[in-house]
């Protein structure tokens, strides 16, 4: 279940970013297109690193 002090915190992440690529896109674009597809791997992998690794465990014998 999901906080509101976590969305709260959460969306306090996003402002921050959106701005931080907003000041980088008006210096230069394509930087700001890496750095933006960068932030979305790290999103992604923060989102499924909770879940385990997907491996499965050997038997013992």
């Amino acid at each position: 279940m999901v906080t509101l002090r976590y969305a709260a915190w959460f969306l306090f992440e996003v402002v921050c970013l959106l701005i931080a690529l907003l000041g980088v896109w008006l210096v230069y674009p394509p930087a700001a297109m890496i750095l933006g597809g960068v932030a979305g791997a790290v999103a992604a992998e923060r989102a499924t690193a909770g879940r385990g690794s997907g491996q499965r465990k050997e038997a013992r014998l």
